[in-house]
């Protein structure tokens, strides 16, 4: 992989883009769905140029890059069964939603991250949970599939047959732009260290994170480790959150508040409230971190890594299984519960092994 690109942006606005996500759990058929879909793609366009105007007037810098939260057109998929959930609203990756999204991106000129449930014509029946950014010519230039999920299938479930289709750079995508390197974490996976290093190692400069998580005054688990991996892969982390879910079962501000923009020495220099908000914007200086990268300190993380001590740790030992979804060489469609059924068999292993 190239190195980043010789010319180096110059300093724009980012926005982690507080909106309420659209659970589709009391609609009945596919169309429905995209139809409610549509339009709130719509209304987020509208709420987003809007946003975009006043954030441009206040820096005096053109925002090129809006982060939205995870799920933000369907919510959860709840107790809805896999197929049936990838049937009723998972999007196409060729579908409708992507193109209207496409249409945003382009009538705006920025550069679109998100998150949605996704079907993929390899995997029948099957749905992953899909991060993304679509270009300012609409075509998406990033797509990444979670990795750890508690109840949702993941390419390492179908590890073997997702790397004969896609390989490693499908698997941890960084996209090289003209407004930096940009890579995507989903959700909790802000918890994962290792996901963030192996953007980071590939390059990545800003992380694109979608959430849908309790917004406190307290320092939560996530906020915590949004600053623990922006400082420690020297990158930014654009986060956005939901401003509470729409039409579902919980109390409608129970994932709301505190999107928020780190920077590459892992200072939160914006921060939302709670509620539908454009609040958390910063400007983001590709040139001050590519020079931070490249001065050689006891504060160089990256250039200080020593892989080789790690690689027999990692690759000597097995924790989640890959290839839970594949018997027989063919893959499997499996219930909700078929996950935690797998995570106590791994408690129960790691248990009898003394490791926990």
């Amino acid at each position: 992989m190239s190195g980043a690109g010789d010319k180096t942006p110059a300093p724009y606005a980012a926005l982690a883009f507080q909106i309420a996500a659209r659970s589709v759990e009391r609609l009945k058929d596919r169309d429905a769905v995209r139809a409610q879909m549509l339009a709130q793609i719509e209304e987020i366009a509208g709420k987003m140029r809007a946003s975009r105007i006043f954030i441009s007037q206040y820096l005096g810098l053109d925002v090129k890059l809006v982060v939205l939260p995870e799920y933000f057109l369907t919510s959860y998929p709840g107790r809805i069964s896999i197929p049936d959930f990838a049937a009723l609203a998972a999007l196409d990756m060729d579908g409708p939603e992507y193109e209207a999204l496409g249409k945003v991106a382009s009538a705006q000129n920025i550069y679109l991250a998100g998150n949605a449930y996704e079907r993929d014509p390899h995997f029948p029946n099957l749905y992953f949970q899909t991060s993304f950014v679509i270009g300012p010519d609409g075509r998406v230039v990033l797509r990444y599939r979670r990795l750890n999920s508690m109840f949702a299938p993941t390419p390492h479930d179908i590890w073997s047959k997702y790397l004969d289709i896609y390989g490693i750079d499908g698997v941890f995508p960084v996209a090289r732009t003209e407004i930096g390197n940009l890579a995507a974490i989903a959700s909790e996976e802000i918890l994962y260290p290792e996901i963030a290093r192996a953007h980071g190692l590939r390059g990545a400069e800003v992380f694109v994170h979608s959430s849908s998580e309790v917004g406190s005054p307290l320092a939560t688990p996530k906020a915590i480790a949004k600053r623990a991996r922006a400082l420690e892969n020297m990158a930014y982390v654009v986060s956005a959150n939901t401003a509470g879910i729409a039409d579902c079962a919980l109390p409608f501000a129970s994932a709301d508040g505190n999107s928020v923009v780190v920077d590459y020495k892992g200072n939160v220099v914006a921060e939302s409230n709670s509620g539908e908000t454009f609040t958390a914007f910063a400007e983001i200086d590709i040139e001050g971190l590519r020079a931070h990268r490249r001065r050689p300190g006891m504060t160089n993380f990256l250039a200080r890594q020593r892989l080789e001590a790690f690689a027999p740790i990692y690759g000597g030992m097995q924790v989640q299984p890959a290839d839970s979804l594949i018997a027989g060489g063919e893959v499997k469609t499996p219930d909700r519960e078929h996950f935690l059924r797998l995570q106590n068999e791994v408690i129960e292993r790691l248990s009898r092994d003394g490791l926990i």
